[in-house]
């Protein structure tokens, strides 16, 4: 059970990585809210015991601070 819970762990990273490297062409906004996201979603998880709800209410949470970071004056 533990080498699954490994190699699940290490295809996530993987997954969020690659993801994260799509990120080349986007702008600092975009990418800030791309970043909180991803963030919001582990700390929504880890908080919750891997809840589904607590990740997609992480990681919705983490967008929206990750778009009002640097976020350009009007």
């Amino acid at each position: 059970m533990k080498n699954v819970k490994q190699l699940v762990s290490t295809a996530a990273i993987l997954a969020a990585t690659l993801g994260l490297s799509a990120c080349a062409g986007m702008s600092n906004q975009d990418r800030n809210t791309a970043v909180g996201a991803g963030v919001g979603a582990v700390a929504g998880s880890v908080l919750t015991g891997g809840s589904a709800i607590g990740t997609v209410g992480g990681a919705a949470v983490g967008g929206v601070i990750g778009n009002q970071v640097n976020k350009p004056p009007r």
